[in-house]
């Protein structure tokens, strides 16, 4: 039943903020639709503790507590993690894809947030916009989140890190303050059944900027994926199959373009050999 009734105050509270959005977006200034925003994912963590009986604390704030610019990169496997961490901050803006932008006015609500919005096909005026859009929030001082992995990764498993973070990291030279998470065992991805118990996120120890790409992309992967693997509550699942730990979850087409890069590499190593 708390799975119901929170689906049901969702759903509801998210078209009241959407349309709230929407009319604050039209206004000039960014500070209204901001805080409203902020207000909504507030609604939703505690809607999250009281409604759902989802326990979620943030621990390691220090971690995030000097001005200037920051890259927040954090575990991504629940439509939780956003309103959690959105919830920490005034002003926090976010890399995402443009599949969200095929929803009416959103990419008004995009554009008023800054966000940097990726075009899945790629290319070069692609990377130019997300240049652009990157040097405004670098400007204004301002944080900005991105899940590494690209996608909602089951509890316990990991998708292969994209290097996007990296060009932000960069592009910023600033730190990248990477955070861990077990909030999946208690709202696995998008699931309709949310599981009651404790659930961590976890801003940790910040990536000084400046280091090279293949050292910064483990360095980053190994702090996310070991701290939340130490985070799994092993005591009370929920929505955890302790099977899954550790594991990679890599799609056909992600399998096909890595195993076509690793033949392409190994051939250029043969080829310098002979």
């Amino acid at each position: 039943m708390r799975s119901l009734f929170f689906n049901i105050f969702f759903l509801l509270t998210t078209i009241v903020y959407a349309f709230v959005a929407v009319l604050f977006s039209l206004i000039p200034g960014r500070a209204l639709m901001m805080g409203s925003l902020r207000r909504y994912t507030k609604v939703m963590v505690w809607a999250m503790r009281r409604i759902a009986g989802i326990d979620v604390s943030v621990a390691g704030h220090e971690h995030v507590s000097h001005d200037g610019p920051i890259i927040i990169a954090s575990k991504h496997q629940s439509y939780g993690d956003g309103f959690v961490l959105f919830s920490q901050f005034d002003d926090l803006s976010f890399v995402t894809g443009d599949h969200i932008t095929k929803f009416l006015f959103i990419k008004r609500i995009l554009a008023k947030m800054n966000a940097v919005v990726i075009d899945s096909c790629g290319g070069e005026k692609v990377r130019e916009k997300f240049d652009e859009t990157a040097r405004i929030v670098r400007e204004q001082g301002r944080r900005i989140l991105i899940f590494p992995e690209g996608h909602l990764s089951e509890i316990g498993t990991h998708h292969r890190y994209r290097k996007g973070v990296w060009h932000l990291y960069h592009q910023f030279g600033c730190p990248v303050v990477p955070v861990a998470s077990n909030l999946g065992q208690r709202w696995n991805q998008n699931d309709w059944h949310k599981h009651t118990g404790k659930a961590t996120m976890e801003f940790l120890e910040p990536i000084p900027p400046g280091m090279e790409k293949d050292a910064f992309m483990k360095l980053l992967q190994e702090r996310i994926e070991a701290r939340s693997i130490a985070l799994l509550d092993l005591e009370d699942l929920g929505a955890l199959n302790p099977e899954n730990i550790g594991k990679l979850d890599e799609n056909e087409s992600a399998r096909a373009k890595r195993e076509a890069r690793e033949a392409k590499a190994q051939a250029q190593e043969d080829g310098a050999l002979s």
